[in-house]
């Protein structure tokens, strides 16, 4: 069973949902640039078998607030905060595309509130194309002033962001989608190196094999989760 709420983050209302045993040990998911917790749905109510999962709507995403104000450090704390309301002291932290790498800023700024890090096709932190934005055609459920402000910060992330990932303590798994996302996929050995406790696997299905191949990510997450 799925449940809905939504919590006040400072002056940010933040809306997630939530799977799983009240009482489990938590998950939280993040979503990528243009999504929402909608797209973690089928692997989302896998885990839940597992874990208590809660999927956050981003800042600009969803049924969050549009603030009109956004960077990856900004959506770190908005993370960092949730996890206060809920009393949440550490987590199995799992990002995809922006998720992945607002995932690791509080990772690296929060290191204590992060058990176990999963980046799901997240771009790497150094200066080069992203990665699709997730702009489908039709009506969009995002702010769209989001996507040019948060797509500059991870082309160009800085060099401060490439020396962080040395900062991550937590063993971190990389899920890769392979040859068919357009994600440039030779940049993610290089994060897997300079992460202190961290492995790549490939999960072929894109750059979305969250959805494409729920099963196998949810598998890959909960082996990952108990090894």
């Amino acid at each position: 069973m799925e449940d809905r709420s939504v919590v006040d983050v400072g002056d940010v209302r933040l809306a997630y949902r939530a799977w799983g045993d009240a009482f489990g040990s938590p998950v939280v998911l993040l979503h990528g640039l243009g999504g929402s917790a909608g797209d973690w749905e089928a692997a989302g109510t896998l885990l839940g078998q597992e874990w208590r999962v809660y999927a956050l709507d981003l800042r600009g995403h969803g049924e969050s607030d549009w603030p009109d104000a956004y960077d990856l450090e900004l959506m770190a704390e908005d993370v960092a905060g949730f996890l206060d309301e809920l009393e949440l002291d550490r987590v199995g932290l799992v990002g995809h595309g922006m998720g992945g790498a607002v995932a690791r800023l509080l990772a690296q700024e929060h290191a204590d509130r992060v058990e176990r890090l999963v980046l799901v096709e997240t771009p790497a932190p150094f200066p080069g194309d992203p990665g699709p934005a997730g702009a489908p055609e039709g009506p969009v459920d995002y702010d769209e002033h989001a996507v040019p402000a948060v797509r500059d910060q991870l082309a160009d992330p800085g060099p401060e962001a490439a020396d962080g990932l040395g900062e991550i303590v937590a063993p971190t798994l990389i899920i890769t989608g392979g040859p068919e996302s357009a994600m440039e996929q030779h940049r993610q050995a290089d994060v897997a190196a300079l992460v202190p406790d961290c492995r790549l696997i490939t999960v072929p299905g894109g750059h979305r094999p969250h959805e494409t191949r729920a099963d196998q990510v949810a598998g890959h997450i909960t082996e990952f989760f108990t090894s």
